[in-house]
């Protein structure tokens, strides 16, 4: 397979002036799999030239169907190309591969979505109380800074570059230096299916110094940005210095609590998957689970079966559920965790330990007994681990759910309707599955509460926080 390893600048890929090159590992194999070069400052700046030169010229004032009708196209040559995306995105970050198909899927409906949103979107007509008429229209920023995590590369940086391309936008997109070859790929494809050249570039690089460049740069309007806590509040600060318009999907520590009159032996089957899948590095991973005292001994018995059933390993092979973490580092600040929960006894009712001798692995870690103010409660971990708690009082367990500086997604448990809706209305999140544990749906808003950030991702929502509201009123 031949790797996208230099620059895509104004629709066609170049070698980096400075010849950094960032080497790739294979996660799985821990073998060095390429090395793709290193955007500087000077690149940044001639991508978010080449953008701006692109909107300009008239990527803004295409015909809306005109634009449709390449987003379709795009749509299309991703899915021809689905398995060579998928092998990618397996081979940089460990992705099991029948995941990593289903992600390479995702990333060709959102742009099949928007495509389809492109004739369903605009303003509205508005009575004002002096007569005429009154009318909004969204219209595009100009030039977006997207920036992409490694943990689900391509999806991401799909429903980045999407809604923005919709709304008439062109895009700059940073992929995470773990994980750069899916976003290349989309870069490339997107112009094979008729994207005009600046519309869309990618730039890969070190993320603080190509990241800073990208979102301090005068042609950037709008920063949309996946990643930590920490890196979106750096990333808020930098824009806020000329008001740039942001939007940031961060971390999260999310609740999954299960009511004893729910259909609990389902919760417990599923519920593994919904903080292990990804090997846990997922902002929406239900780390913290909350269940009824009633039912609390039976269910962790089979949640831990479950988990145990869960099969780790070569991410290559059809039947694996969970691949490696996506670095050594990565895998050591899990195992940071695990010794923290140790030291501070809690119990381990199964995982801890590193199940391959090759590979960045680790066993799905199931703890109880954890202290409220332990790191392995508090932190989000971005690793497979999770920790059970019972509770008895469901106003006393909404509190120590919302105690939580997080509120990004989670999910409740129960047949009873009302409580259900109860429950859903005081959780502190933005995102909540009942009875599921699915928290991504390309037509529904994405996003989260307090630190786990602001604006929204997916859906309607993501297009309109990718244009201006223009006001026009016409006098009679």
């Amino acid at each position: 397979m031949k790797y996208p390893t230099q620059l895509f600048i104004d629709g066609a890929f170049r070698d980096s002036k400075s010849g950094r090159r960032t080497t790739l590992v294979n996660p799985a194999t821990e073998t060095a799999l390429c090395d793709v070069a290193a955007a500087d400052g000077s690149e940044v700046s001639a991508a978010a030239e080449s953008a701006q030169r692109a909107w300009e010229s008239g990527w803004r004032d295409l015909a809306p169907g005109k634009r449709a009708a390449i987003l379709f196209d795009v749509a299309r040559k991703l899915r021809e190309n689905l398995e060579e995306i998928a092998q990618l995105e397996m081979l940089q970050i460990g992705k099991p591969i029948s995941d990593a198909r289903d992600e390479a899927g995702l990333g060709a409906r959102v742009f099949e979505y928007y495509a389809g949103a492109i004739s369903r979107f605009g303003g509205e007509t508005l009575p004002v109380a002096r007569g005429g008429l009154d009318f909004t229209l969204r219209q595009p920023m100009g030039v977006v800074a997207a920036i992409a995590p490694w943990n689900f590369p391509f999806p991401i940086g799909c429903w980045k570059a999407a809604p923005a391309l919709a709304a008439g936008n062109c895009v700059v997109l940073k992929p995470a230096s773990l994980s750069p070859l899916t976003a290349l790929k989309l870069g490339e494809l997107a112009h094979a299916a008729g994207l005009p050249p600046g519309v869309l570039q990618v730039v890969p690089g070190p993320g603080g110094a190509i990241g800073e460049a990208l979102i301090t740069h005068p042609h950037i309007r709008k920063v949309s940005l996946t990643g930590s806590t920490e890196v979106g509040r750096r990333a808020m600060e930098l824009a806020a210095r000329d008001f740039k318009r942001v939007s940031l999907e961060l971390g999260g520590k999310s609740p999954n609590i299960v009511f004893a009159d729910a259909d609990w032996q389902a919760a417990a089957d599923a519920s593994p998957m919904s903080v292990f899948a990804n090997t846990g590095q997922d902002c929406c991973a239900r780390s913290r689970m909350f269940i009824e005292r009633g039912i609390y001994d039976k269910f962790v018995d089979r949640f831990v079966a479950a988990t145990k059933k869960l099969v780790v390993g070569d991410p290559t092979k059809t039947e694996t559920q969970l691949g490696p973490l996506v670095s050594a580092n990565q895998r050591a600040a899990v195992e940071e965790f695990i010794a923290d929960a140790r030291k501070h006894g809690s119990k381990f009712a199964c995982g801890g330990a590193r199940p391959h001798p090759k590979g960045y692995y680790l066993e799905p870690t199931v703890l109880l007994d954890v202290g409220k103010t332990d790191r392995c409660w508090r932190e989000e971990i971005f690793g497979p681990v999770v920790c059970l708690t019972p509770f008895d009082d469901e106003a006393a367990m909404l509190r120590e759910v919302n105690a939580s500086p997080f509120g990004l997604s989670g999910s409740i448990w129960t047949n009873d309707l009302r409580r259900a809706l109860r429950v859903a209305r005081r959780v502190e999140s933005g995102v909540l599955s009942i009875n599921s544990h699915s928290s991504v749906h390309v037509e529904a808003p994405f996003g989260g509460f307090k630190q786990s950030g602001i604006g929204r991702d997916l859906g309607m929502a993501a297009m309109e926080g990718y244009t201006e509201l223009k006001n026009v009123y016409v006098a009679e």
